[in-house]
């Protein structure tokens, strides 16, 4: 299977609140069902730019499904109906308008350096998680 046929997570690499999300998904997504790359990557980068996606102001993780993305809160809201389980149940705050559901979410995203701090790199992941990163 191609890697970009499965969704793709895009995550600020320096956030520490990203890479957090980024470990709670690879826990309870033993089936591998998404792959990753940061938004600083070359792969990152080629994503926003097809996209025509802001490639240095990330306020938001982006979520690609094919051709596709979505970003704030639908992104996170998609990710848990993907993840399965109780996490899926998530997925009725969709009701909620985007406006107010985004609103939400970009409260966090524009204080997330001052509440969850930031690293001067990118996480690297472990050799057993590599091939879920991709480049």
């Amino acid at each position: 299977m191609n890697e970009l046929e499965k969704p793709v997570l895009l995550f600020d690499g320096v956030c520490n609140l990203c890479n957090g999300v980024v470990q709670f998904v690879i826990k309870r997504d033993p089936d591998a069902k998404f792959s990753f790359t940061s938004l600083q990557s070359n792969m990152g980068q080629r994503l926003l730019q097809k996209f025509q996606l802001p490639t240095s102001d990330f306020e938001s993780f982006v979520l690609v499904e094919g051709d596709r993305y979505y970003r704030k809160s639908t992104a996170a809201l998609r990710l848990f109906s993907k993840l399965g389980g109780g996490w899926r149940l998530l997925y009725v705050f969709m009701i909620v308008p985007v406006p107010i559901r985004d609103f939400f979410y970009s409260l966090v995203a524009n204080n997330r350096y001052k509440i969850f701090g930031r690293t001067d790199e990118c996480w690297i992941p472990t050799p057993e998680l590599k091939a879920r990163f991709l480049e």
